[in-house]
């Protein structure tokens, strides 16, 4: 269903220490204190699971969401597990450019450091929909949002020889490349496949995060690029894109099968907490699970397609998503 058929870990400069082994659970996240993390999709599944971990390892917890009570209820329940809680709710749109530019510019105000940028949130399979300004709305959402976000805290993350994690999908394999006219406003799409746009906006999460990381690494830049994918795990990402069109057999009939054999939340989140911790990962890095197809399972490097290390479709990808923003995302 996934994977890199070379068997290459997708880990250029080594191996982190025990990142192969399948035995890693949530009590070897290392202490967090003194350390900031800024998440996406902190309203619910993997970003709940992976905000808790987080915070009860003693991180500081910037939760970001579009709706801002939302977010202040997240981290009103979330305070019932971690009674010491240190978090803070900012209103980023994922999909409104200008909401994106806004909260960056709080977060760059007032947040001090942001050592871990986890680009979690996302909208999966939905009707055929544009963003604020105009994009395809799934890749606005998964990924161009997510773009501008890194790009507008830079400054910062360099500044605090920052982790950025990716969120991908073992979805990304069915996607054969990137249709770039979905980084055009209004872009006139001969037909709209809700799967098919989903698949593309986890690929290009990929290729972001080996491009960003060619990039310091060309540079000499102190910030480490990496991705993860939850397998599949029990989350409202499973309706959330389905409830943009209302009830359908296909929304009913994709929970129903998730509920059945798919993971828990709190698992699903483990490659995302251990992308976002471990000592020594390299750049580059993909965390997945460990079980068969990477479906379930301890975390571990996983491979990735051909496709995701296309170099030159990530340099097309990077640039396409610059002249979207409307910036320079220079990471040299």
């Amino acid at each position: 269903m996934s994977g890199d058929p070379s068997g290459a870990t997708g880990a250029p400069g080594g191996t982190a220490r025990g990142a192969d082994a399948a035995s890693w659970s949530t009590e070897d996240i290392p202490d967090l204190t003194g350390k900031a993390v800024v998440l996406t999709g902190v309203t619910g599944g993997l970003g709940t699971e992976a905000a808790y971990q987080l915070a009860h390892h003693g991180a500081r917890i910037v939760a970001t969401g579009r709706d801002l009570a939302k977010v202040e209820e997240a981290l009103t329940a979330l305070r019932h597990g971690v009674h010491d809680l240190d978090a803070t709710a900012v209103r980023i749109d994922l999909a409104d450019l200008g909401s994106v530019r806004e909260g960056a510019a709080e977060i760059m105000a007032h947040a001090g450091t942001v050592d871990v940028l986890l680009n979690n949130a996302g909208v999966m399979a939905s009707p055929r929909r544009t963003s604020a300004q105009g994009f395809e709305l799934q890749m606005a959402t998964n990924h161009l949002g997510h773009f501008a976000l890194t790009a507008h805290l830079w400054p910062m993350l360099v500044a605090s020889r920052a982790r950025v994690v990716s969120v991908s999908s073992l979805m990304h394999s069915f996607a054969r490349g990137i249709d770039l006219k979905t980084l055009q406003p209004h872009a006139e799409l001969r037909r709209y496949g809700r799967w098919t746009a989903y698949y593309q906006s986890k690929l290009a999460n990929l290729l972001f995060m080996r491009e960003l990381d060619r990039r310091v690494r060309a540079a000499g830049i102190d910030v480490t690029s990496v991705a993860a994918h939850p397998g599949w795990a029990l989350t409202h990402l499973d309706r959330s894109g389905f409830e943009l069109g209302g009830r359908s057999f296909q929304r009913v009939l994709v929970h129903q099968v998730s509920r059945a054999i798919a993971q828990s939340a709190a698992a699903g989140a483990w490659p995302l907490e251990r992308a976002a911790t471990e000592p020594g990962l390299p750049g580059g890095s993909y965390v997945g699970p460990s079980g068969p197809r990477q479906l379930r399972g301890r975390p571990r490097l996983v491979g990735m397609t051909s496709t995701a290390r296309d170099p030159q479709l990530a340099a097309d990808l990077w640039a396409a998503s610059e002249a979207a923003a409307g910036l320079t995302f220079d990471a040299t």
